[in-house]
């Protein structure tokens, strides 16, 4: 990260630290309060207040925004500010309802990635998704690890019983691997690539025993790093075609804290798109068996259902659902307000900057490079003489 944006980001995290509502909060959710509102949290603030309050109690996380490209600027922001955790993102599938072929391999990768990390559960993260993610129903912990193979180096590990096992697992057979739920194999070397992890594995094999295990790059055959176990997974949307799914919600750790940009708004997500699953399930004409779209994917009502066993942090208070945050709402208040549009007017921007300034704030300029920041600077001594900004 480049120098001055890591200044900015400790004097912006400074003030977030000592604010008197990141208390508040975590008062409030030590208190095993189940719902929380925060109001007044606009722009990037929620990335501030999430990422202290994430080294405060070390616990999953997990932020359900309004769409896709919400939850991508999001994600963008954690991943800056929050150092040494994991930051994910759980996708959607991108296939249709009942378009078995409808279906985008990375995304299915990221999708198996977070079930993997979440079954493990090694440490804390946080996860980043929206309604069309959660709409689509998972397998259950225990057919996760039922599919899921372990190795290590140095164990014994015959051979021809892996190959095998990896057509169990639906992996086709290539010369060389390139897409995850391939595996090749020449001599005593096998190259997998699992629906867990973005880089293919090299193993190489003496005898019936793992002797070293690497991940390599696919363009270059280059190995990049050495590991000492792995896991490899199928692909769980397609292996467990006819097992039964749960919630995405039924599979996360109890303790994880839920944050939602807008409840109501994610639940009719959820109706709409269960909606249009339905119709098309009435269309059907195969003659194969296909599961119903209550067994597949999640409602709205689902949700709700869901919610109970969490500790929920809204921000936009629910109304559809006002007994979820019952009579007594949480609220508290954050005195956050959206930034100014500019439009590449200095004038207003200064303006904006002094009239802050008055108003004892503390006006702080993120800038990604020192030519950035000197070039603003030019600007200002252009227009005037002197500017309040850090």
């Amino acid at each position: 990260m480049p120098k001055l944006l890591r200044l900015s980001e400790s004097l912006i995290l400074d003030h977030f630290v000592q604010a008197p509502q990141l208390r508040n909060l975590q008062e409030t959710i030590a208190r095993s309060e189940k719902s929380i509102y925060l109001k007044g949290v606009n722009g990037s603030s929620l990335s501030f207040i999430a990422t202290q309050l994430f080294k405060d109690l070390s616990r999953p996380f997990l932020f359900l925004m309004n769409d896709k490209e919400e939850a991508a600027y999001l994600l963008n922001d954690l991943e800056l500010l929050v150092k040494d955790m994991p930051v994910l993102f759980y996708p959607g599938s991108y296939r249709r309802p009942y378009e078995l072929d409808e279906i985008d391999n990375a995304n299915v990768l990221q999708r198996a990635e977070v079930l993997n990390r979440i079954q493990n559960n090694s440490k804390p993260y946080i996860l980043v998704s929206y309604p069309d993610a959660l709409f689509e129903k998972v397998v259950s912990k225990k057919d996760l690890k039922r599919a899921t193979l372990k190795l290590r180096a140095g164990k014994a590990q015959s051979l021809d019983k892996l190959n095998e096992t990896l057509f169990e697992f639906e992996f086709k057979r290539v010369d060389f691997v390139t897409d995850p739920g391939e595996f090749s194999l020449r001599g005593g070397i096998l190259d997998i690539f699992s629906f867990s992890h973005d880089e293919p594995y090299r193993i190489e094999f003496f005898g019936d025993e793992i002797e070293s295990i690497r991940t390599f790059d696919i363009e270059s055959q280059l190995s990049i790093k050495k590991v000492n176990s792995i896991e490899v997974i199928p692909n769980v949307a397609d292996k467990f075609r006819e097992e039964s799914r749960i919630s995405f919600f039924e599979f996360l750790d109890p303790n994880t804290l839920l944050w939602f940009h807008n409840l109501d708004l994610t639940k009719d997500k959820l109706d709409g798109l269960f909606k249009k699953a339905t119709d098309v399930f009435g269309k059907i004409e195969s003659p194969l068996a296909h599961m119903s779209p209550d067994q597949l994917f999640l409602q709205g009502s689902g949700l709700i259902n869901d919610l109970r066993s969490f500790t929920s942090i809204y921000l936009t208070i629910p109304t559809t659902e006002p007994e979820l945050v019952g009579a007594e709402v949480n609220e508290l208040r954050f005195e956050t307000s959206p930034q100014p549009v500019f439009n590449k007017n200095f004038e207003l921007l200064i303006d904006n900057l002094r009239a802050n300034h008055k108003q004892g704030l503390a006006n702080i300029i993120c800038c990604s490079s020192q030519q950035q920041a000197d070039r603003l600077h030019d600007i200002f001594d252009e227009i005037v003489a002197e500017v309040p900004y850090k």
